[in-house]
């Protein structure tokens, strides 16, 4: 599942700049990179009137998935998902999912961008890991703008390393949102899941299981509660 991380500034701090070239950094690197951005913009048209995709959702589609031999495209209402249920839903076999903006997010990595006269960020947001600025900031993980390479380097190292040992990992999504699993609930849930699945026909060197599953009313009825 992939490990998140997302860059956070004030508006024109360099976010994109800086994210991009960690971007090209991560890919030369080997690591399969997904990107996740939020915009303040609304009404933004990628289904232009007229085409075959604007038609269907004139027509009421709750969503389109446009697929060409180039690319895909997905268009579709915004639900307010949070980022990490977005990077699990959407980017499950990518190995990290580089976010910019969500600096609401909970549970989240963040690595702000910040120019000589903005009010840093990390005093008011959680999560932030690092800071990129040409300010001279007390901290442990402070970044020049100009070192892309290093902040590359210092997300491999935190965040992905450890991850290409091939130990199990387990994502839970409850109604649309990431429910954090401890290690050891993870390894018993895994092998629990596996055990059933590999006693079905068709699942000889299984790799991935993903299941969904729909309650009814009674079942949600006798589910817990937090």
């Amino acid at each position: 599942m992939p490990k998140i991380v997302t860059f956070i500034g004030w508006h024109d701090s360099g976010k994109t700049t800086l994210a991009t070239q960690v971007i090209s950094h991560l890919k030369e690197a080997g690591y399969r990179v997904a990107v996740i951005k939020s915009s303040k913009e609304t009404g933004v048209s990628f289904d232009a009137p007229g085409t075959d995709t604007g038609k269907h959702r004139q027509a009421g589609a709750d969503s389109v998935l446009f697929v060409a031999p180039d690319q895909m495209v997905l268009m579709t209402a915004n639900s307010n998902l949070a980022l990490t249920t977005l990077a699990h839903r959407y980017f499950a076999d990518a190995d990290i999912v580089i976010g910019e903006g969500f600096k609401q997010a909970d549970r989240v990595a963040k690595i702000e961008v910040a120019r000589n006269h903005d009010q840093l960020l990390r005093d008011t947001v959680t999560g932030v890991i690092a800071v990129v600025t040409d300010q001279d900031i007390a901290g442990d993980s402070v970044f020049r703008p100009h070192q892309s390479r290093e902040i590359a380097a210092f997300i491999e190292k935190r965040f992905l390393r450890n991850g290409r040992n091939g130990a199990e990992e387990v994502s839970l999504l409850v109604n649309g949102s990431r429910i954090p699993l401890k290690n050891f609930v993870q390894r018993s849930l895994a092998g629990t899941v596996a055990g059933f699945v590999k006693s079905l026909k068709l699942t000889e060197n299984a790799r991935e299981i993903e299941i969904r599953i729909k309650l009814n009313d009674s079942d949600g009825d006798n589910c817990p509660q937090r």
